[in-house]
């Protein structure tokens, strides 16, 4: 299905009152650009660690919002040129340029997935989308099936190959290792670490949705139910809810994938779920941070154990 584009060329100082103006009209959906650039508090909010790098903020501002056939469209710009006419009276509108584009009915949430091959980590641990061919397999692979759904984690990623690299060094084989999966995403640190051997793995992340795919692919891998707890909570923000988690018992590894700006604070309240001489496995840090999530770590008590990269990315283990 096509559908038309309307975008109005205006000012920040506008965006506001004219998206009110357009949801009053019927218009669902409104999309905004600019170059304001976002807060510390928001960057902080959304878990950005890479900020992408915008030009000065001119104050123009573009809106958008998507029509289909049932819409009249001649309608709806004479009611948006209208609207634009009464409020320039008191408030900067810009140009109040209209332009109009078609553009198709797509879905975005899942077409990357025709991007997204089986492929090898490691020597013997192969990565198999579910919607994919199966791939070639040899004697001895560990096939992890994998489908995240929104939620983060496939294993192509540089920070979920470190995670793993670490995992295989540090999982016992006699099948005693218990993990805590740190912001478990997909689910793919829990599937591989009892792959490995691991006896147990419990696993939180503040997403229902990476709650539900976890589950989902733990038993899309034929894991036993009783090796894996998956729950939604918070152990940095919700004090109750990380003496809950501590209350069931310690762990010999806590692999936290997530970001630095995550770690840091985790740091400081991930002691009482490792046992003593656990591992705490972090990944996800850029490598401007790598001196802060190292000072952080060791002013909660933790000693520097490795350091791996890959690219720009970095993962610190430490006992």
């Amino acid at each position: 299905m096509k559908w038309t584009k309307v975008t109005i060329e205006t000012t920040t100082e506008a965006t506001d009152m004219l998206s009110y103006l357009l949801d009053e009209y019927g218009v669902e959906g409104i999309e905004v650009e600019d170059k304001i650039p976002l807060s510390e508090d928001d960057r902080k909010a959304m878990f950005i660690d890479i900020l992408p790098e915008l030009p000065p903020d001119d104050g123009v501002a573009y809106i958008s919002c998507y029509i289909d056939g049932k819409t009249d469209l001649t309608g709806l710009c004479g009611y948006i040129r209208e609207q634009m006419k009464e409020i320039s009276e008191y408030m900067n509108v810009g140009s109040g340029r209209i332009s109009i584009s078609e553009t198709e009915d797509k879905d975005w949430i899942n077409n990357w997935k025709e991007f997204f091959h089986p492929f090898r980590l490691e020597e013997n641990i192969v990565i198999q989308p579910t919607w994919t061919e199966e791939a070639e397999q040899r004697d001895g692979d560990i096939v992890i099936h994998i489908d995240p759904g929104t939620a983060f984690g496939t294993g192509s990623h540089e920070t979920t190959k470190l995670c793993i690299s670490n995992l295989k060094r540090y999982i016992r084989s006699d099948g005693t290792t218990e993990v805590l999966d740190a912001g478990c995403g997909s689910g793919i640190l829990s599937i591989v670490a009892l792959k490995l051997g691991a006896k147990r793995v419990y696993g939180i992340d503040i997403d229902e949705l990476a709650v539900t795919a976890s589950r989902d692919n733990l038993l899309l891998n034929d894991i036993d139910p009783g090796r894996f707890t998956i729950v939604k909570g918070d152990v940095i923000g919700d004090a109750e809810f990380a003496k809950r988690v501590a209350q069931i018992g310690q762990y010999d590894i806590v692999v936290a994938n997530i970001l630095a700006d995550v770690i840091i604070p985790l740091s400081g309240v991930i002691r009482p779920f490792l046992k003593e001489e656990g591992v705490f496995i972090t990944s996800g840090i850029i490598d401007s941070k790598e001196d802060a999530v190292k000072e952080a770590l060791v002013h909660n008590g933790f000693e520097i154990m490795d350091v791996t990269r890959m690219g720009e990315w970095v993962s610190i283990t430490a006992r």
